[in-house]
């Protein structure tokens, strides 16, 4: 099986509201999976489907080649947008309940609940009481209740909320480490830049449909306008921008001269890069040249605004 995760045409409906219209989706093993999509485009409805805190209307999914079952909760680890931690109870004695409940003897949780804590520089912790703690402090306490039963599946939703940049990256690092080591991740958020980060493939959801999936960089390249943005040192402009439009289309709007040189975008169609290099250094000095890779968060903006 290439695919640890299928979700197939899936449909789950709250009264006349539609909240997911047939989606299928396939979540490669050992990936870092982005799951997008606007507020209320259905990605939470989705992750409560693949969790089994409710049922879909029709369609099915498929989690290592079997049909999801109870028994899977055990295989999966979830880290919601809003957390859910008892804040009344002590750290240690929370995460050891949270990890027999997923199946790990007390030895064993204790074991893994020590790793982790040592892993994150939280050992002091262990006798607090989540009310005690800060909200960055207690995501992680979240994070280590995720994962320490070492499920096949990670889903993380907004995993960076309120942690500082530096305890983010330790996240960030530890999620990319879980993927090295074998877990499937699907990763949920609005930071497009932790997704650049990240991500080996996207899905994006809008409106209960489907509109993208793929590799990332697979994505990237159906986005792709043929733009380049060139810098160049010429000594008659107007003859540089006749040239080039005889061709090409110059953008106005990133046009502008700074030390004498000339930085603009220019989008060139069905040409090649080759033909448009040929005509800069037939006028001028080339100083920058490169392709304009749209971001994810271009194509995100792009294809919900479509």
């Amino acid at each position: 099986m290439s695919n640890l995760l299928e979700v197939n045409k899936v449909i789950k409906q709250y009264g006349d509201y539609v909240a997911l219209n047939e989606v299928s989706l396939t979540v490669p093993k050992g990936s870092i999976y982005g799951l997008l999509g606007p507020n209320g485009a259905g990605k939470t409805s989705l992750i409560r489907i693949i969790n089994q805190i409710t049922l879909p209307d029709s369609g099915e999914i498929i989690l290592d080649g079997e049909k999801l079952q109870p028994k899977h909760v055990q295989y999966i680890g979830y880290l919601p947008e809003e957390r859910g931690l008892y804040t009344s109870m002590k750290v240690g004695e929370q995460c050891l309940y949270l990890a027999q409940m997923k199946g790990l003897s007390k030895s064993e949780a204790t074991k893994q609940l020590n790793y982790w804590f040592d892993r994150l520089g939280i050992q002091g912790w262990w006798n607090k009481k989540i009310q005690e703690l800060s909200k960055g402090m207690a995501q992680k306490i979240q994070f280590v209740v995720c994962v320490l039963h070492k499920p096949k599946l990670l889903i993380f939703d907004e995993p960076f909320s309120g942690f500082d940049p530096v305890n983010a990256n330790i996240i960030k690092d530890e999620i990319l480490a879980l993927r090295d080591e074998g877990a499937t991740i699907i990763f949920s958020t609005h930071r497009m830049e932790s997704v650049e980060e990240l991500c080996d493939h996207i899905a994006l959801i809008h409106k209960s449909n489907k509109l993208i999936e793929g590799k990332l960089d697979t994505v990237k390249r159906e986005y792709k306008t043929n733009s380049f943005e060139v810098g160049i040192l010429s000594s008659n402009v107007e003859q540089l921008m006749y040239a080039l439009t005889q061709k090409f289309t110059v953008i106005p709007a990133n046009f502008k001269s700074l030390n004498n040189e000339l930085k603009l975008a220019v989008q060139i169609g069905n040409a090649t890069p080759n033909e448009l290099l040929n005509i800069l250094t037939q006028q001028g000095q080339v100083t920058h040249f490169v392709e304009k890779i749209p971001t994810v968060n271009d194509i995100f903006i792009q294809a919900v605004s479509q």
